[in-house]
């Protein structure tokens, strides 16, 4: 019996059933079967040695495919397991998926990995690789399946068997004696990975659950070549370099301290670079028509019932009694976001259709209850602000609001050196508020807002809000990392919870529309992601100390304060070195500080009234007067200005 296969070209070929995807590619090309890595039958992605039973639409995933490198990742992850069981046959494995940057895989082990036994485990893996076995999938039947792994001391397999759903296909992979579960796919054979290396061992919860047992994570990561291995290795180097945990006590902005876990305790220097930051954006906003509010820190149980966050976010909330009693409804909150007080702000009273839209803006601190396993320098902190929007109109006046947030969202990474931003439109959450109707409409009416905008988008299915759909703006850094910052959120779930309302130029009462936005998000996580783009050396306007003035000895001490008092009027911020040191250990030390400019002051520029001005990629700007080095200044000390 035959089987048609129709080739992506839209030709079509007839096999004998069963033939495998595999023998297919054979009468395609050696190259194209040489670099396949799994198929797409019917858009079912499926391992090359399957079989093929009805006809299909039949197309190849590579290896230099997005989809191909995730494949490649996945099978190197079971091959970390496979030489983790050769190496330490007591320990057990448990999960081992795909990440963005590579892999890991979840071991339960009594013993401690160090790092000598990563490089043992990595030239295992190298070793096994090099046997070249068949990867096969082998369909089971789950009682059998549970009673292998129970047999195989792999209870942890075990447990994740019995916890799937009794629709689920149970599958195995083997490579040599190794089986593991997984849906698949994978490699058809070992001989077919790319180049991986191993990076580091972290602990982490079985489940991720505190109650659960601590496991070993090892992380790693592959790619098809040497060439690309390489790159990312030099990513991650850099990305250490640049890691703000480090550069944020050297440059003096940030540090935390243990009295008041995963928050952080911001420097003079760094709360000049925050609020600055601050600063701009609430200018931004109060252009754009925002009016700023301020609601409290700590706000009843009956408020977050209303809003869905103690059915849906409790979890995260910091939560405390009344000292007079414990009854729940004494219970207060602190506001791990704004928008719930900004609604119960709305309705304190009537509105007209002609004072929409409305927009709030807020920028106080919020709190949100982090496990410490993921809280991460500024990245995770368990309070932060949230350069916070909402603004209360019209279904007719949402396409405006979505268009205007959009141009002002993309003006302000601009300012602050992120050029290259995805957007991505975040539909509806397992968990949420609302009716299928109500979600529907508002998931259509923000992507005609981006298709008005003429934007491309990519949609993600499933992580929008509990309470609405959302736009999802993510930057790309100069490590080539995305990072999630800025958001749109459409919800029509607050104001029905609320019951707010507005009246209509026909006299009825009608439901307004809430719409959430952020740009920056957390202004602490930001900071970070900005500190790390940048490597310290952020741009003059932003910077919190942007020229520091080097005298070479005392006597040019009455020159450097001169010169201080002309960049006050100027309005830049700097500070003045006239310690006796030499003056190669003053450079260096402002190096390390990431200070923009380095001003050098001699007996030469002291008489012809001069400065010598020092950037910090090591180029000279020679014999400035002080008019000259205002013109210097001028562009790069508003937002957005010169390249620094």
């Amino acid at each position: 019996m035959k089987v048609r296969i129709t080739l992506p070209d839209g030709t079509q070929r007839e096999f004998e059933r069963g033939v495998t995807s595999l023998d297919v590619l054979k009468t395609l090309g050696r190259r194209l079967e040489k670099d396949a890595l799994a198929a797409v039958l019917n858009g079912q992605t499926v391992d090359l040695t399957l079989p093929i039973e009805a006809d299909a639409e039949f197309r190849v995933i590579t290896r230099d495919t997005a989809a191909g490198l995730e494949i490649l990742r996945h099978s190197t992850a079971h091959l970390l397991a496979h030489a983790v069981k050769e190496l330490f046959p007591k320990s057990q494995i448990t999960i081992g998926p795909v990440t963005e940057e590579g892999f890991y895989y979840d071991i339960s082990y009594s013993d401690q990995f160090t790092p000598d036994d990563l490089a043992k485990l990595e030239n295992r893996m190298q070793e096994i690789a090099k046997r070249d076995y068949t990867v096969a999938r082998k369909v089971w039947d789950r009682d059998q399946a549970v009673a292998y792994f129970k047999n195989q001391g792999e209870l942890y397999k075990a447990e994740i068997i019995q916890d799937l759903d009794a629709a689920e296909t149970i599958t195995t992979y083997q490579q040599g004696d190794f089986v593991d579960l997984c849906r698949g796919p994978h490699v058809p054979n070992l001989g077919r990975l790319g180049k991986f290396k191993l990076l580091s061992v972290a602990g982490a919860y079985w489940r991720g659950d505190e109650k659960n047992e601590m496991l070993q994570r090892i992380y790693g990561t592959a790619f098809p070549d040497q060439k690309s291995l390489d790159e990312h290795l030099h990513r991650l180097e850099e990305a250490k370099r640049r890691d703000h945990r480090k550069l944020g006590p050297e440059m003096e902005l940030f540090t935390f301290l243990p009295i008041s876990p995963a928050m952080a305790f911001f420097m003079p220097k760094g709360t000049t670079l925050y609020l600055t930051l601050l600063d701009y954006v609430r200018k931004e906003m109060i252009s754009l028509g925002y009016q700023e509010v301020a609601c409290p820190q700590l706000m009843t149980v009956d408020l977050w019932k209303t809003s869905g966050h103690w059915q849906h976010f409790k979890d995260n909330m910091f939560v405390t009694g009344h000292h007079h009693t414990d009854t729940e409804s004494s219970w207060m909150g602190l506001k791990p976001m704004n928008c719930p007080g900004h609604a119960a702000f709305f309705k304190t009273k009537k509105h007209s259709y002609r004072e929409l839209p409305i927009r709030f803006a807020e920028f106080t601190k919020v709190h949100r209850d982090e496990r410490a396993g993921v809280t991460h320098g500024l990245f995770r902190t368990r309070t932060f602000s949230i350069d916070d929007g909402h603004v209360f109109c019209t279904e007719d006046q949402v396409a405006d609001e979505v268009q205007r947030t959009l141009d002002h969202t993309l003006r302000i990474y601009k300012a602050v050196g992120f050029t290259d931003v995805e957007i991505k439109l975040a539909t509806r959450p397992p968990s949420s508020l609302g009716t299928d109707e109500m979600w529907e409409r508002s998931i259509n009416v923000l992507a005609s807002c981006l298709k008005k905008a003429g934007a491309e988008y990519e949609v993600l299915d499933g992580e929008g809000a509990f309470y609405g759909p959302k736009i999802e703006f993510h930057v790309r850094d100069s490590l080539n990392r995305r990072w999630q910052c800025g958001t749109i959120q459409y919800d029509p779930n607050l104001p029905e919870r609320f019951d707010l309302e507005y009246v209509d130029s026909d006299g009825q009462s009608k439901r307004p529309v809430m719409i959430h936005r952020a740009v920056l998000g957390s202004f602490e996580r930001f900071l970070g992601i900005l500190i790390e783009h940048h490597g310290g050396h952020l741009p003059l306007w932003l910077a919190p100390t942007q020229v520091v003035l080097i005298s070479l000895t005392g006597e040019q001490i009455p020159y450097a304060e001169e010169v201080g008092k002309f960049l006050d009027s100027l309005g830049v911020r700097h500070e003045l070195d006239t310690r006796n040191e030499k003056l190669g250990y003053k450079i260096r030390e402002a190096q390390l500080k990431r200070i923009p400019l380095m001003v050098i002051l001699g007996k030469k520029e002291e008489e012809a009234k001069t400065l010598s001005v020092r950037k910090h990629d090591g180029e000279n700007l020679q014999n400035l007067s002080l008019d000259a080095f205002q013109e210097y200044l001028s562009p790069q000390l508003v937002p957005g200005g010169m390249n620094h």
